[in-house]
């Protein structure tokens, strides 16, 4: 008679939909797992983290980084809810992660017992499309399948709970053949997806009648970067990217606009600005004042899931399909464009705006533009590398100053737009791609959030790693930054200190002491060997850069209400204020005033 338990069974099951790595902490709601996890052995590899928060921002990142599903665990109670941040990013940016968590015994449950917390409650939102908790231990097989079988087909989270008297229960690999009883089976295939006939002529011939296209890729072109190129090529038309679509195509192209939004570019507002036809694709861009006016262009929105149409734009044809499926059926139904006058104003626009961000990077600084930080790393990214961002003013100078190179991959938390993801993601990339130079670029704020806890993280695991280079690179400006300008920007206030400033802390030397390469940067100058040292490493490498907190990282193109309540901001009592009027000066002299549209 086998001694297999629940646990055990749990783990095989996973085993079995080729479940290979595990982000987690430990509690004694998950005590069984725990167990089963040891007598797995190899099996399996159980990446703890500081924090259970990180372990679902792991899985999500491993989902991004790999097309796979990403799992995480926790105990009940303190432990599950934890969680949950981390869970709802992948909720929000459309990952398939399972959660599996504990939960107190089940004669213990509703009897406000010591962590009892209604888990299947509490996750019915993040895991809305599944939660389920095991009373039973011929459950757990159809759980686990369900659970790995919707995340993957709905690119959503799914949770099973699994209380701890089970976990130690004999296992019941297969259930009994009677009336009420469930048998699943593994395995899950992508099918492929795309429009009719029909409706692709009608969307063709929207575009082909347009005179100025301008295309919106995000994530759900990532895998369609060679149909994007196509489609733009013959229509004549300029590329934007949302922040999640940042590596859908490379940058060195002449037509890319780069990003689009509060973070975007010059490019991107004019492209927009100015179009007559709009083509989105795999993408839920939420701000419609960076998209035309309704009425200004006609529309064509391709995306997989079909609750994401015509959501931001008015569209005239809505497609359901895969990015890379619909594109190649679209391409034939399309007509070359003779005149590229417009193209040739979009590849105007894009060279000069490249101009401009190295004019506004190598501005000085008191003591380094942030800027520049990325700048110098652009030209110096190894290839095939992956990139992270936090939130923050970090992830402005992500959108727009550096240049992505084909077969790299780039993400940040883009729906939730939470702080913290940034360390977390890169330590999941490197587990997903231990061979490829990994680079996370996080503010002071992240990182005194959960960033240094995770570099303890990084500490323990780095030399499992084929190449041992992940860099986190900390913007130290001693300032929240991101809201301190948008307190400014926004709402007219001036910098409130008690919010906005955090402690200085010695990230770089605090590398050392754990055994990574610490490395700090207070000069401009030693940028570029900075990143030399670093991207050269025997080991990870904290980044340490001294930024000047009064660079203001708002987009180019200023509205009049925006210029007015920044003067607003430093006129009462903004206690940066001679510092951001002789920063902004130097960057955005030109943008006050705001451009207008042109139909």
């Amino acid at each position: 008679m086998s001694n297999e338990t629940v646990s055990d069974f749990l783990l095989k099951r996973l085993s079995q939909w080729n479940v290979r790595r595990i982000y987690g902490y430990p509690g004694d709601g998950s005590n069984g797992i725990m167990g089963a996890f040891n007598r797995a052995g190899d099996q399996f590899e159980f990446i703890q983290t500081r924090h259970e928060e990180m372990a679902a921002f792991m899985a999500c990142a491993h989902a991004k980084f790999t097309g796979e599903v990403g799992v995480c665990t926790a105990t009940s109670g303190p432990g599950a809810i934890h969680l949950l941040n981390g869970l709802y990013d992948a909720k929000k940016d459309h990952q398939p992660v399972v959660a599996i968590v504990g939960q107190q015994g089940r004669n213990a449950l509703g009897g406000d017992y010591q962590q009892e917390v209604d888990l299947v409650s509490l996750y019915k939102d993040v895991a809305n499309e599944y939660v389920h908790m095991a009373t039973s231990p011929a459950q757990v097989r159809h759980l686990i399948d369900r659970a790995i079988r919707i995340a993957l087909s709905e690119r959503t989270v799914t949770a099973v709970i699994i209380p701890s008297d089970l976990q130690s229960q004999p296992a019941v690999e297969k259930p009994p053949r009677s009336h009420g009883s469930v048998h699943s089976g593994i395995g899950y295939a992508r099918p492929r997806v795309a429009p009719h006939e029909d409706d692709l002529k009608r969307a063709a011939a929207v575009l082909n009648e347009g005179r100025r296209v301008a295309i919106l890729v995000g994530a759900g072109a990532l895998h369609a970067t060679d149909e994007v190129i196509q489609v733009a090529e013959t229509l004549g038309a300029g590329v934007a990217k949302a922040l999640l679509g940042r590596a859908a195509l490379p940058d060195d192209l002449p037509f890319v606009t780069g990003s689009i939004g509060l973070l975007g570019t010059n490019p991107s507002w004019e492209l927009m600005s100015n179009c007559d036809t709009l083509l989105m694709i795999g993408s839920g861009f939420p701000y419609s004042e960076f998209l035309p006016e309704e009425g200004q262009a006609r529309g064509v929105q391709i995306d997989i899931d079909g609750r994401m149409l015509s959501m931001r734009y008015p569209m005239e044809v809505n497609l359901v399909g895969d990015s890379a499926t619909t594109l190649q059926a679209l391409l034939p139904h399309l007509e070359q464009k003779t005149d590229r006058s417009w193209r040739e104003h979009i590849e105007k626009s894009v060279a000069q705006w490249w101009e401009v961000l190295e004019e506004r990077a190598m501005a000085d600084a008191d003591p380094v533009n942030p800027q520049r930080v990325f700048w110098e790393l652009s030209p110096k990214l190894p290839d095939n590398c992956i990139l992270t961002s936090d939130s923050g003013s970090a992830a402005n100078w992500y959108a727009r100053d550096l240049k992505l190179r084909r077969g790299m991959m780039a993400s940040l938390s883009g729906g939730l737009a939470t702080m913290g993801n940034g360390v977390p993601y890169a330590i999941a990339a490197k587990f997903a791609h231990p061979q490829r130079t990994v680079i996370a670029m996080v503010g002071d704020g992240a990182m005194q959030m959960n960033g240094n806890a995770e570099l303890v993280t990084i500490a323990k695991y780095w030399q499992r790693w084929s190449d041992p280079r992940l860099i986190v690179m900390v913007l130290n400006n001693q300032d929240l930054n991101q809201v301190t300008w948008e307190m400014r920007v926004q709402e007219g206030d001036p910098k409130y200190e008690a919010s906005q400033n955090i402690p200085d802390f010695p990230y770089a030397d605090y590398a050392e002491l754990i055994g990574l390469k610490g490395i700090k940067v207070t000069e401009s100058e030693a940028l570029a060997g900075a990143w030399d040292r670093a991207l050269n490493a025997d080991r990870p490498v904290v980044l340490e850069v001294k930024t000047d907190p009064n660079i203001p990282p708002i987009p180019p193109h200023i509205k009049r209400e925006q210029a007015k309540a920044y003067m607003s901001a430093l006129m009462h009592g903004d206690p940066e204020a001679l510092g951001t009027v002789k920063a902004s000066f130097r960057q955005f002299a030109r943008e006050f005033i705001p451009k207008t549209r042109k139909h």
